[in-house]
């Protein structure tokens, strides 16, 4: 099973859609496997963005994360990464495909409601940035045989 991350940004946290969003991936059946509350900071901001810190929006980007807490989150599932981004949509809301969380809830570039791992790699560095090892939990879920078909896990 993969392991991915997702980060309710500010302003999935201002406009009321942490319940909204988190329904969404449980429903799909991901499996919750760690959650926490916290304030990013410039540190975490620049190691995290590393690939946008010299770009004249990231100050924009840093102080829009830094807006409010974020919620940080670990999805498990097969192919979890994938089938997380999927169901994001695309990074600008506005292009963003109904349906996704970003096509039904965003109407930004930058206010687009979650941060996704954009591959399996990304997720483990991206997971270790965020949680202690003991901050990710291992247990079955009781619907787990309802999820997936025996072959596929």
């Amino acid at each position: 099973m993969e392991k991915t991350l997702v980060i309710l940004k500010p302003s999935c946290l201002q406009r009321g859609l942490v319940g909204e969003v988190t329904k969404r991936f449980e429903q799909k059946g991901l499996r919750l496997a760690g959650m926490k509350m916290c304030m990013l900071t410039d540190e975490i901001l620049q190691e995290h963005y590393a690939q946008h810190v010299d770009k004249p929006f990231f100050n924009q980007l840093k102080n829009a994360m830094m807006a409010t807490p974020v919620i940080v989150c670990c999805y498990e599932g097969v192919g979890a990464v994938d089938v997380v981004r999927q169901m994001a949509g695309t990074t600008n809301g506005r292009k963003a495909l109904p349906g996704t969380i970003r096509g039904d809830f965003a109407m930004s570039f930058q206010e687009n409601i979650v941060h996704t791992s954009d591959s399996l790699e990304t997720a483990a560095i991206e997971l270790k940035r965020f949680f202690k090892d003991e901050e990710i939990f291992e247990y079955k879920s009781a619907a787990h045989a309802f999820i997936y078909a025996a072959d596929e896990i």
